[in-house]
This record gives structure tokens, C-alpha cells and sequence, in this order.
């Protein structure tokens, strides 16, 4: 791996200071033109329209990652499953509960695939065990299984084309690259990209138009481009110790937002990031990819079967 990449001087702005504990999981909503992104720890969830308006709601679960829905409402992987969300409404409708017998687990990042497929990770909340598993859901179907073995599970991207998938084990400090098939199923893992110990740890991240990996690195201060290849390509500095994922956003879909994290910072680190835990944005000179809602044309009314 390339280890001399080019400071992308681009100018990182605090955009909504929300202090969360754990932010993680923005995903830009572009029927709604707004931005959603969560506290897993809060827990919270929040929501940022195009004219600066944010709103907050308190779930009745922590909530690892949200993706609109055709029609409406947000997809939720949670600590108890899979969840249809309105949060205007309050209504929180249970879907399906694959980990029902791993209570210590809980999700912690999910994304949507080129298909509108929601695709979400799992990790053992007190990161001891490598009990964290990959699912896809896909519309009137149960969440299958796809992979498994992961200590703290971060990711998904997927390639433009939509036949890669990324997925990175954060505690490995490891991304891994698995080809990925219309129907879904998955072939050829294989380590993308390896990180040292003063990286920082690789966790949420997005693709752009060009096919290049942007992934925020908790400890590491920074969010860092990669190539297809898994070469390093640039990086932005950030103000915050724990940049935790990112996804592009707006109308031209020119923004990268940036969540992050205040948990685990003591009085003096917080002293010097007095931002951490909020959420950010620059324009870095690529532009990211718009995604299908989940479910395409069918609305997500109908209980999943367990």
C-alpha cells in the first residue's frame, strides 16, 4: 500500500454540534433532501434538512443505522433487530429479530446496496467476542445471514457497479473486499486493505462516483481516501479524535458529511475538540453516488417473517 497520500485542503466545518456520545450511520435521504444519522449510545436520532433545520428524537432502542424507505419511514438495524421507523409519528414496528439469542450483540452500521437492499452488521457490545454477523434484508423477505466471525463490524460500501462489496472488522483494523452477486450472495473475500496501529481504526466509510473508498478512522483524526486498488490516495485532517463514518450529501451530492464521537474522551481531550460528537462537512471535489430506497416501489408495511 502507498503509505504518501496528498492533504486534501479542503476546509472541514462544524455543522450541527450534537454532542453525541456515539455518532455513526449518516445516510443522505434524497427524496426527503435531509440528512439522517444517529447516537448509538444516546441513543438519539437526528435528522438535518437542506435549509439547516435539525431535529432530534429519543428511540425506545439504540440504533446502529437507518436507510429511507420507498414511500416513507426509515429501515432501522437495532439492538432488537430490524425496525420500520416514523419518527414523527412515534411508531417504531418491529420487523425481525435475527440475534434474538445474542443478547450481548447489537447492530452497529448498515447501508444500502445499488438494488435498495439494506445490508447491516452486528458486534458484541463490550467487543470481547467475535460474535458480529453481516445480513441482508431485502423487502417482504427474512434477513439472511451472510457472513459472520466479525469483532466490531463496520461498513458496508459498495462499488458503483454494485458487484463489490467492503466491509471492514474495526478491531482488526482490517477492510475486506468480497465480490458481490445480483442475487446477492457473496465470493472471493479478501483483505482490501491492512492498517497499523497508528492509523487509527477504519469505520464507517462510502464510495464515490469514481469507485474510491472513504473511510473515517476513530483515533486516527482524519478521513482517508482510498483507490479501488486499496491504494491510499488523500486524506483530510479533522478536527475531532473520533471521526466515526461519512457519506456524500446535498443536492449535486458534492458534500461529504462526517459523524463522530465523544465517548471514551476525558475532560482534557474534550477540551481540545470541543467539537466531538458532532456532526461535520466539507466539499472535497468528488462527488458521491444517489442510492434507491429500500424497497423500490413496494412500501415497507407488511411485517418480515422471523
Amino acid at each position: 500500500m502507498i503509505n504518501t497520500v496528498a492533504a486534501l485542503a479542503c476546509s472541514v466545518e462544524p455543522v450541527v454540534a450534537c454532542a453525541a456520545l456515539l455518532g455513526e450511520g449518516p445516510v443522505w435521504d434524497a427524496a426527503g433532501q435531509c440528512l439522517w444519522w444517529v447516537d448509538i449510545k444516546g441513543p438519539a436520532l437526528f435528522r438535518r434538512e437542506m435549509g439547516g433545520r435539525v431535529d432530534r428524537w429519543v428511540p425506545p432502542m439504540r440504533i446502529g443505522a437507518v436507510a429511507p424507505a420507498e414511500g416513507g419511514g426509515l429501515l432501522a438495524a437495532t439492538d432488537r433487530g430490524f425496525v420500520s421507523i416514523a419518527p414523527e409519528q412515534a411508531r417504531y414496528t418491529p420487523l425481525a429479530h435475527p440475534e434474538a439469542h445474542l443478547p450481548g450483540n447489537r447492530a452497529n452500521d448498515g447501508k444500502l446496496d445499488r438494488r435498495g437492499r439494506f445490508w447491516a452488521g452486528t458486534m458484541d457490545d463490550a467487543e470481547v467476542s467475535d460474535s458480529g454477523s453481516l445480513y441482508l434484508l431485502e423487502a417482504g423477505s427474512a434477513p439472511r445471514q451472510m457472513d459472520s466471525g466479525y469483532r466490531v463490524l463496520n461498513g458496508p460500501a459498495f462499488s458503483p457497479a454494485g458487484d463489490r462489496l467492503y466491509v471492514t472488522d474495526s478491531a482488526r483494523r482490517k477492510i475486506f473486499a468480497l465480490d458481490l452477486a445480483p442475487d446477492g450472495s457473496l465470493s472471493h473475500k479478501r483483505i482490501f486493505a491492512q492498517f497499523a496501529a497508528d492509523d487509527g481504526y477504519p469505520d464507517g466509510m462510502t464510495v464515490d462516483s469514481e469507485g474510491c473508498l472513504w473511510i473515517a478512522f476513530w483515533d486516527g483524526w482524519c478521513v482517508r481516501r482510498l483507490a479501488p486498488d486499496g491504494s491510499r490516495l488523500a486524506e483530510i485532517a479533522m478536527p475531532v479524535q473520533r471521526p466515526t463514518s461519512c457519506t456524500f450529501g446535498g443536492a449535486d451530492l458534492s458534500t461529504l458529511f462526517i459523524t463522530s464521537a465523544r465517548i471514551g474522551l476525558d475532560a482534557a481531550a474534550l477540551a481540545v475538540q470541543p467539537h466531538a460528537g458532532g456532526l461535520f462537512a466539507c466539499v472535497p471535489g468528488v462527488v458521491g453516488l444517489a442510492d434507491p430506497p429500500f424497497g423500490h416501489s413496494s412500501q415497507l408495511t407488511d411485517r418480515v417473517p422471523a
